[in-house]
C-alpha cells in the first residue's frame, strides 16, 4: 500500500516562499518585524535627532522613530507615494502618538545616489529592509551615506546574507554558480519574481563598511529561529510572541551568522 502523499499546507516551505511571498508566512513576518523593530528602538539615538531613512514607504521603523521623538526624512522613488500613509504590511497596529513625537517629511528622490542632501546632513541614517541588497553597486550607496552623516554620525543597515543566497540558487538549481558561491567576492542571485539581490558574508560587509570611512560597531543575523520553529511556537500558545522575540534578541548577540538577513551598525569617526 502506498503511503498518500503529504498535503501542501504541511509541506517545508522553501526559501523563496518563506521570503518572496510574505502572505503565506503571516506569524512569521509578524515575528520578524517585532524583532526588527526591537532591535531598532535598541539602535535609535537617545537624544530627538535628524534621521534619514532609506528603507521604503513601508518600513516598519519609521513610525517607531518618528514616535521616539526624531526628525525622519524618508526616501521616496516617486511622487505619488508621497500621498499614502505609511501602514505595516503585517497589517499591526500603528505606534502609540506621544507627546513628544518628531516630525516626518517625505523627499522624492534615488536611495542610492543622495546628492540633495548637503554633507553631514544627519544624524543617523537607517537603510534597512534590504535597501542595499537591491541596491548592487552598494559600495557606491554607502560612500554616499558617509558623506550625508555628520561625524559621530551612525547607520543601522539590513542587507540579504550568502546563507540565503546559498538555498536561492540550489532550489533554482544554479549549481555551477552554487559552487562558486562561498568564494565569490560579489554574489549577485536572481529571485523568483526576476529581481536581483546581492548577498554578503559578514566579513564582505564589514569591508564595504570600513572602506567607505566608517567604524563598525557590531554585525548580527536578523533572526536566526527558523519560519517552522517560530509557527509551530505560536500555534501552540499565540501569547508566546513577546517570549520569542525575547529569544530571538538573545540569540542573535552571538557570533554566528546563519541568519538569512545580516544586520549592522556603524558610526562615522568624529
Amino acid at each position: 500500500m502506498r503511503p498518500s502523499p503529504t498535503p501542501a499546507s504541511d509541506r517545508p516551505r522553501s526559501p523563496a516562499a518563506q521570503f518572496a511571498t510574505t502572505d503565506r508566512l503571516s506569524d512569521y513576518w509578524r515575528f520578524y518585524w517585532a524583532v526588527a523593530e526591537a532591535q531598532i528602538s535598541r539602535w535609535l539615538p537617545a537624544a530627538p535627532s535628524r534621521l534619514l531613512d532609506l528603507s521604503s514607504p513601508d518600513f516598519h521603523g519609521t513610525p517607531r522613530a518618528v514616535a521616539a521623538g526624531h526628525d525622519v526624512v524618508t526616501l521616496l522613488p516617486s511622487a505619488d507615494m508621497a500621498m499614502r500613509p505609511l501602514t505595516l504590511v503585517n497589517g499591526r497596529a500603528t505606534v502609540p502618538r506621544p507627546a513628544s513625537r518628531g516630525r516626518l517629511r517625505h523627499v522624492v528622490g534615488d536611495s542610492a545616489f543622495l546628492r540633495s542632501f548637503a554633507p553631514g546632513s544627519f544624524d543617523g541614517v537607517i537603510a534597512d529592509n534590504r535597501v542595499f541588497s537591491r541596491q548592487l553597486a552598494t559600495e557606491s550607496s554607502m560612500a554616499e551615506v558617509a558623506r550625508v552623516l555628520r561625524p559621530g554620525g551612525r547607520i543601522l543597515v539590513c542587507v540579504d546574507s550568502v546563507v540565503l543566497g546559498m538555498a536561492l540558487l540550489a532550489e533554482q538549481d544554479y549549481w555551477p554558480e552554487l559552487s562558486h558561491a562561498p568564494s565569490a567576492d560579489v554574489l549577485l542571485v536572481p529571485w523568483p519574481d526576476g529581481s536581483i539581490t546581492r548577498c554578503f558574508t559578514a566579513e564582505q560587509l564589514t569591508e564595504m563598511v570600513t572602506e567607505a570611512g566608517l567604524e563598525l560597531e557590531w554585525i548580527k543575523p536578523r533572526t536566526v529561529l527558523s519560519a517552522s520553529t517560530v509557527e509551530m511556537m505560536l500555534a501552540r500558545d499565540p501569547r508566546s510572541m513577546g517570549r520569542l522575540v525575547e529569544m530571538e534578541l538573545h540569540a542573535a548577540d552571538s557570533d554566528d551568522y546563519v541568519g538569512v538577513h545580516l544586520v549592522a551598525s556603524a558610526h562615522k569617526p568624529r
